[in-house]
């Protein structure tokens, strides 16, 4: 397996490239800015994008999306219950101003417990709702990507519709939190911490989390 942290400068966004060596092909997770970039980097490490994946609904992580399909072809996945996200009219002007197009609609709606298989690479679909309804979480031992659930020392927001820091934090400990320490954090946004971390050090670190445990 080889993953690729390519860092989007806008919004300080992550897009992640998720490839399988054996097969070349790779997954690509929220490709929202930069679209010449992200293809430059498949295309440098000698893989085939099958797969777009988004975590959640918002625009600053799917505004790439109708860019990478139509230039690949590749299939996209989102959890069912922000597919309808990508239509809305918001998320449509909010990704114009980005820079972006409007997404085509989603080939594979997701929900919890779903494996993708991108060649002999499986990622497990962890439904963690609370930065929206629908976000997810993509998990293979050793690695986990949080998208906007789990940052470096925060979490995501959860002003926004479908937000909800009870349900969030709840996510969090039940879902990620029990997953074995030294998996590493791979998360959607650079805040300017760490690019990445571990299970543990965010349990015994991040500030959010913790007084959330200790309440």
């Amino acid at each position: 397996m080889i993953i690729r942290q390519i860092r989007l400068n806008k919004m300080a966004t992550f897009c992640y490239l998720v490839g399988d060596m054996a097969t070349k092909t790779c997954a690509l997770i929220d490709p929202a800015f930069a679209t010449d970039k992200i293809l430059d980097t498949a295309k440098r490490e000698g893989v085939i994008v099958t797969h777009v994946i988004n975590t959640h609904g918002h625009s600053d992580h799917t505004a790439g999306n109708g860019a990478i399909i139509r230039s690949t072809g590749a299939k996209l996945l989102i959890h069912e219950m922000d597919a309808n996200q990508l239509a809305k009219m918001m998320n449509r002007v909010f990704t114009r101003i980005l820079g972006g197009e409007k997404s085509p609609p989603p080939d594979h709606l997701l929900k919890d417990g779903d494996v993708i298989k991108i060649g002999n690479t499986h990622l497990k679909v962890i439904h963690t709702p609370g930065h929206t309804r629908g976000g997810i979480c993509l998990y293979t031992p050793g690695h986990i990507f949080t998208g906007d659930t789990l940052f470096v020392g925060g979490v995501g927001r959860t002003d926004l519709p479908g937000g909800s820091m009870s349900q969030l934090l709840r996510s969090i400990h039940e879902k990620v939190y029990t997953l074995p320490g030294e998996t590493k954090v791979w998360p959607g946004h650079d805040y300017g911490l760490s690019p990445t971390s571990t299970i543990s050090r965010e349990k015994e670190t991040n500030p959010v989390t913790r007084t959330s445990a200790n309440k």
